[in-house]
């Protein structure tokens, strides 16, 4: 099953992708060291190999996205400013939580 969290994408990645039903055993992340096994037709190695350069291309144009979700200020923050600044009139935690938001953003801009 892919893991969304590993930064390489792997041969097993691209065969599933290919074929979701494929069972394969991978050695070595190396295309050639699959052993496609219950009867599973093999998938040519190109294929295999152009599927995994696309997913890895596909999982690093979004490491901006990862990037910010772990840096943006918490939501327990947002909550916080906005509220004061609403309830309270006052804007002073709302405006360093803008800053520090829109901080994130152009340290992290989208591809």
């Amino acid at each position: 099953m892919p893991n969304k969290f590993r930064d390489k994408k792997t041969i097993a990645e691209a065969i599933s992708v290919l074929n979701p039903s494929a069972q394969v055993s991978v050695r070595n992340d190396d295309v050639d060291q699959i052993t496609w096994i219950a009867g599973t037709t093999p998938i040519a190695k190109d294929t295999i190999l152009a599927k995994q350069v696309q997913l890895q291309a596909a999982h690093d144009a979004l490491a901006y996205k990862r990037t910010r979700e772990t840096t943006y200020p918490e939501f327990k923050e947002f909550v916080e400013a906005y509220t004061e600044k609403e309830i309270g009139e006052d804007s002073t935690k709302w405006d360093a939580y803008v800053t520090a938001y829109n901080k994130v953003r152009s340290d992290n801009p989208k591809p």
